[in-house]
């Protein structure tokens, strides 16, 4: 039997497992708040295994296992700054905007995190910060599929000669089944699926890209003797501000977790504060092993060599070291982790469009047929603009996570820790933030790196207080 025939196999097997997932998650789902929060009827809400897995493998999709590899495989160890800036954004999001976030979607029943904005708004400010909400969730999702799209292809293509649109619109009709099917149910019981899939991902090629390059030690002795000198410097080189804006902006990307509503809506689901905390330690615990192993694979695969754009490294690997089968379960966890973000995704971008913009409808069925209809229509959109518009995996994600983030996360974070802000100021921080995020994006050089991922906060945070009621 080929490699090529085993990775399809287990490709096969995979997706059958999702849509029967999906099918199962289908006879959960009734009305809006069940496809999308799954907080609906009898036994309603996420356990602690459920969110926390969930949570983390909808944080840590493509642009992880793709990106994040391919940053560190090419720039060294500048790019380690990503991770505590995503650890601290793993404790911000479960342990101080939780308690809060949880309690009150369970007395409210909010169903997404624009309704936690919104909650207490009065009159058209509420409905004008409902449809501004809406949009930018749309205008940014719509790149951050396109994103996962492009991973999927890229990985089909590479395994099996597909081309780009072929690979991409399979991947996408998948997703969107099993999406359609069973709504947020399907999406974090896959999701935890996936997160299992990509931890033992993790784990096993990186042991054996490290074992090709003669242990751990010797890959450091190598790169030692091989690399650019600037490989090992923590700020690419760059000396005194220029050095500071560098690391401040990489570990700034960890504050874009605080406004993700993907994310949130996790907390937002889970059953109990007491599952709350449990499923905080599991992300958490996740991710250690995660970004352990990706960073071995990053410095052992530049230790080999391995003929590599860099985001190509985590498969590319996998087919080197690995035997068939493994390799067959690893390409799965390429797809999984772009899945895992995708069908988050299409649902937050689906509920901007049918429940955050304030459409009212005729009966809940009608409310869930919209709800499905907008998913499929974000879904094509996606798919047009990763075949005409494609674009390096990394930075595509990275400017949605940074402007969603910037946008939402000051309000949701104040509002988390209790501060009242009168509706107009809430209003203008969400479109300060977001402006100055796209704004600087745009420009080169750490000092827009830091007015990005700082900058935009700061002065959304600054509006807030100003706007605090007394």
């Amino acid at each position: 039997m080929s490699d090529t025939t085993v990775v399809l196999i287990t490709l096969i097997a995979y997706k059958v497992v999702l849509l029967g997932v999906g099918f199962w998650a289908s006879k959960r789902v009734s009305d809006e708040s069940d496809f999308f929060l799954a907080s609906g009827g009898e036994g309603g809400g996420l356990g602690a295994w459920t969110a926390g897995l969930s949570y983390a493998a909808s944080t840590s999709s493509a642009w992880v296992l793709l990106g994040f590899t391919g940053m560190v495989f090419t720039q060294g160890a500048v790019g380690l700054w990503l991770v505590p800036g995503i650890f601290g954004g793993y404790l911000m999001t479960w342990l101080v905007m939780g308690p809060k976030l949880n309690a009150e979607t369970a007395a409210k029943g909010h169903i997404t995190i624009v309704d936690f904005i919104t909650e207490g708004m009065g009159g058209g400010l509420k409905r004008a910060t409902g449809l501004l909400c809406a949009g930018l969730i749309l205008f940014c999702f719509v790149f951050y599929i396109s994103s996962q799209f492009q991973a999927a292809g890229n990985a089909l293509d590479e395994v099996f000669g597909l081309g780009i649109a072929e690979a991409v619109i399979i991947g996408a009709v998948v997703i969107v089944a099993y999406c359609l099917l069973g709504g947020f149910w399907a999406a974090s019981m896959t999701d935890a699926l996936q997160a299992g899939v990509m931890m033992l991902a993790c784990i096993l090629v990186p042991v054996a890209t490290v074992m090709a390059a003669g242990g751990f030690g010797e890959v450091v002795n190598t790169l030692h003797a091989t690399a650019p000198k600037n490989f090992f410097s923590f700020t690419n080189g760059a000396a005194g501000m220029a050095g500071v804006g560098v690391a401040m902006g990489l570990f700034g990307t960890g504050l874009g977790a605080l406004g993700q509503p993907q994310l949130l809506n996790r907390i937002m689901a889970v059953r109990t504060q007491g599952e709350r905390k449990k499923a905080a330690a599991i992300t958490i615990g996740w991710g250690v092993v995660i970004y352990s192993g990706l960073i071995c694979l990053a410095f052992a695969g530049r230790a080999l060599q391995v003929d590599t754009g860099g985001e190509s490294l985590f498969f590319a690997a996998a087919q080197a070291y690995l035997p068939s089968v493994l390799a067959g379960v690893v390409i799965a966890a390429v797809l999984s982790a772009v899945m895992s973000t995708v069908d988050s995704l299409l649902l937050a971008a689906a509920s901007a469009v049918s429940h955050d913009s304030g459409v009212t409808y005729a009966s809940p069925k009608k409310a869930l047929l919209f709800g499905r209809l907008a998913m499929v229509g974000v879904a094509v959109i996606a798919v047009f603009l990763t075949l005409f518009l494609p674009q390096e995996i990394f930075s595509r994600v990275l400017f949605s996570w940074v402007a969603l983030g910037a946008a939402f996360g000051p309000v949701v974070l104040v509002s988390c820790l209790g501060m009242k802000v009168r509706d107009v100021f809430k209003f203008a921080a969400i479109i300060a933030g977001f402006v100055i995020a796209v704004t600087a994006y745009g420009v080169d050089g750490p000092l827009a790196d830091v007015v990005e991922k700082w900058g935009s906060w700061a002065v959304g945070l600054i509006i807030l207080f100003i706007g605090k009621q007394r």
